[in-house]
């Protein structure tokens, strides 16, 4: 069956306009947090494991 792109959004938009209204605001409140703190830590990870491997780099040299 061939959907042409009509139907194709109409079913997409369809699907999000009928489940963002299920979606309370302390439900996004809690989703932007999380990302916010997701983000935050792997940042800072990606930094300590870059300065662990330049220590470690640099003990390796003669």
């Amino acid at each position: 069956m061939t959907m042409d792109y009509n139907t194709k959004f109409a079913i997409i938009g369809g699907t999000f306009f009928s489940s963002i209204i299920n979606i309370g605001v302390a439900d996004l409140i809690t989703t932007i947090v999380l990302a916010v703190v997701g983000a935050v830590v792997s940042y800072i990870v990606s930094i300590l494991i870059k300065w662990i491997h330049q220590r470690i780099r640099k003990r390796g040299k003669p």
